[in-house]
């Protein structure tokens, strides 16, 4: 368990940088594959990339996983959300149930999915197919001081750790981000506007749904928030802790440890990208192991993937969350992978290869 920025500063010392000499391989692969040179877009590019994180000019693809963390916001009881907190237990219950976008997609993929309470506003442990991390039943309300304490801050992450190396003995080809929680766009949002700079009017959507009146009403919580608790850019940490929720800390841990088993990661959207801010903000050497599947409507989202200078697969107008956007975008990343292990090279195919 992480309990200390030591420790959590050790955990991140492991991670290593992507072998670029494979990728440079996989380069010229393409160029003796039977297309045209390029021919294929960024499907090459993303080969490329997958090639580099794990080593090997034609990496393996079988294994799909995706954890969903799901937990409380405080800050719910201001009205921030178009739909009220205890939505987020029901959910979690539609999860289990397999009646969620994330199950429906998931099955289509063939992704193993799981499911993990990090810290909804219940003290329920009874349902066998949702595994309970729960930090606290919810984060306290930033608009009258901290999301949680630092030493919570620490065990989101180290949750998100521990359960992807718990997955990661399964078996983890490639990895998926996923998300629920009532109210986390808010927290997003702030996470947005102070990693990167921006007015919270910049980077503030309507979320699962609000108004115009309901989104101004957002964006003053925001604000206020942001007043109160003065968030140190500089100190993910302290960002985290402040603004933050478990479910984002959580996230972030799960990038981290990815990224220290050399395991591609596709993050989904907004959530997902804040706890990506915090990731990389830790350790800059994950950013080589992102895969940004999709762009969603809430405006910061767009801010986050210039910040991490990353471009995303699909432009679906999606904003639901849960990881659909990343396990729309595996069928993608797998044909990506699988022509470098299936595809004919001239020289086998005996096809004249064109005048140089």
């Amino acid at each position: 368990m992480i309990k200390t920025r030591e420790q959590l500063q050790e955990f991140i010392s492991t991670i290593g940088p992507v072998d670029l000499s494979i990728a440079a391989e996989v380069e010229r692969l393409h160029g003796q594959l039977t297309k045209p040179d390029g021919s294929l877009g960024r499907l090459e590019a993303i080969g490329a990339q997958i090639a580099a994180i794990k080593g090997n000019t034609r990496p393996e693809w079988e294994k799909k996983c995706a954890i969903v963390m799901v937990a409380d916001h405080g800050v719910a009881a201001e009205g921030v959300s178009a739909y009220p907190q205890s939505v987020t237990i029901q959910m979690l219950s539609n999860f289990s149930l397999g009646g969620a976008a994330i199950n429906v997609f998931a099955r289509c993929v063939g992704c193993r999915l799981r499911i993990v309470d990090v810290g909804t506003n219940s003290t329920d442990e009874s349902n066998l197919s949702i595994k309970y991390r729960r930090v606290s039943c919810g984060t306290q309300n930033i608009l009258y001081g901290p999301a949680m304490t630092i030493y919570q801050a620490l065990t989101a992450i180290g949750i998100g750790i521990e359960t992807f190396l718990e997955e990661h003995k399964l078996g983890i080809d490639i990895f998926a981000t996923g998300d629920m929680g009532i109210a986390n766009t808010t927290a997003s949002s702030a996470i947005t506007a102070v990693t990167c700079n921006r007015n919270p009017s910049e980077v503030t959507g309507p979320g699962s749904g609000l108004n115009k009146e309901g989104l101004q009403k957002k964006i003053k919580v925001i604000e206020h928030a942001l007043q109160v608790n003065l968030p140190d850019r500089n100190d993910p940490i302290d960002i985290l802790r402040k603004v933050g929720g478990f479910e984002i800390g959580a996230i972030a841990g799960t990038i981290l440890a990815a990224a220290a088993h050399r395991v591609p990661i596709i993050l989904d959207g907004f959530i997902s990208g804040a706890a990506a801010l915090i990731a990389t903000s830790l350790a800059p050497q994950c950013r080589n192991y992102l895969i940004a599947a999709h762009l969603s409507t809430e405006p910061g989202h767009g801010t986050i993937l210039e910040s991490l200078g990353l471009r995303p697969l699909l432009n679906l107008d999606l904003r639901l969350g849960e990881g659909t956007g990343a396990l729309l975008a595996m069928p993608i990343i797998e044909a990506a992978c699988r022509v470098l292990s299936e595809m004919a090279t001239f020289e086998s195919a005996k096809i004249s290869q064109k005048l140089s």
